[in-house]
């Protein structure tokens, strides 16, 4: 059984028809606009937040260096035993800033370190404690899941809004059947019921 011409069927909202409602072609450009958004907005959006994101790394790693500190106090291991080699704990630590001066000041180093151990700790070129920046590598996957993200909210905010339309548009169609159906059912002779 043949069907016609899917290019027909696909298009039928634009094609001249004695059926077509003028809410039909509204909501053939509204999904029309939410395509559109999704795939273009969403990729711009995805694109540019991630080159934000990855010039963002990329400043981190130019103004922060890591500089030898001197760690004040003993940092012992949780008394509960179930420790590992990764577990950082807060500590009084020493360092030299840029200028020279010496600072003082908190930061997570490993356990079980004692008091007088060199430890390393990253600044900012201001002299202040800072995180350590992100590799070249973790800085890439992180800017793409970042830009990833932003592009797919991006996208599930444009599907809403559409899908929103497309719903008042429906509520509209259905008012619309009923008048006309309030106007046209009593000529067509008795109801039942």
């Amino acid at each position: 059984m043949r069907r016609g011409n899917p290019g027909r069927q696909r298009f039928w909202r634009w094609r001249s028809n004695p059926l077509r409602r003028r809410d039909d072609v509204v909501e053939a450009w509204v999904v029309l606009a939410v395509w559109t958004l999704t795939v273009v907005g969403g990729t711009t959006v995805g694109l540019v937040t991630a080159h934000a994101t990855e010039t963002m790394f990329d400043g981190q790693r130019a103004d922060r260096h890591a500089v030898h500190a001197v760690l004040l106090a003993d940092v012992p291991k949780p008394a509960s035993g179930k420790w590992s080699s990764g577990d950082k704990d807060l500590a009084q630590v020493r360092w030299r800033a840029p200028d020279g001066s010496t600072h003082v000041d908190r930061t997570l180093v490993t356990v079980g370190l004692r008091s007088g151990s060199r430890v390393v700790v990253w600044q900012d070129g201001r002299g202040a404690l800072v995180t350590e920046p992100p590799s070249v590598r973790e800085a890439g996957v992180e800017a793409a899941v970042t830009g990833g993200f932003a592009g797919l909210a991006l996208a599930g905010g444009v599907h809403t809004a559409g899908a929103l339309a497309r719903w008042r548009l429906d509520r509209r169609r259905m008012a619309g059947w009923d008048r006309e159906w309030d106007l046209i059912g009593p000529k067509w002779g008795h109801r039942t019921g």
